[in-house]
């Protein structure tokens, strides 16, 4: 069954081909649209349509055996429902006539559509203050790497400036023990001739 089939089939439930091909459009492009955005569409009794991250892979080439490099990319997966599996497999049997094969939506059910809006309105709104959050953590790390750099920085300067200090201090503290070495001699020299100068007498 193709997408004009489809809308045959419905055209008679739903008041005309162009009302069935307007209301076929608007389910696929709502569904199409919701997946596509990362929320998952599930419809009771039928199944549920999500995206799938799938990873890079290595594959082969069929017509030629080459090992090909697959890049990362998202699909869309379907998974049916348990009432859809049961009447496939034969395990339940398709109602007769006009009665509905999918499960009906439970009543109050179909009044939720502003919940879903909120739904995804909070998920963008979380989505948002992640990333802020990760800008904001982002910026501080590297205020603080600039900060440790700026310390780091100093540190190296102050530390190179008592290591002159201290190779200038080396330099002049020989040149104080020379002159103390030698004013000892003339303190010895006066006493001599004091001592002379008393022994003339």
């Amino acid at each position: 069954m193709n997408k004009a089939q489809l809308v045959e089939a419905i055209a008679d439930k739903v008041g005309g081909r162009q009302a069935a091909a307007d209301a076929v459009d608007a389910v696929l492009d709502a569904m199409v649209r919701a997946v596509v955005s990362g929320d998952r569409v599930s419809v009771t009794g039928f199944g549920s349509f999500e995206k799938v991250e799938r990873p890079a892979r290595y594959a082969r080439n069929p017509q030629t055996g080459e090992r090909v490099r697959v890049k990362k990319t998202s699909v869309p997966r379907f998974r049916a429902g348990q009432g859809f599996k049961d009447l496939v497999s034969g395990a339940k049997k398709l109602p007769r006539g006009g009665e509905v094969a999918v499960k009906k939506a439970p009543k109050g059910s179909l009044s939720g559509g502003a919940s879903t809006t909120a739904r995804t309105t909070t998920k963008k709104a979380a989505a948002k203050k992640a990333g802020s959050a990760r800008k904001t953590a982002a910026k501080k790390t590297t205020a603080a790497k600039k900060t440790v750099a700026k310390k780091t920085t100093a540190a190296k300067k102050t530390a190179t400036k008592k290591a002159t200090a201290k190779k200038t201090a080396a330099k002049k503290a020989p040149a104080k023990k020379a002159t103390a070495k030698k004013t000892p001699g003339k303190k010895t020299a006066a006493r001599k001739t004091t001592s002379k100068r008393a022994a003339s007498r």
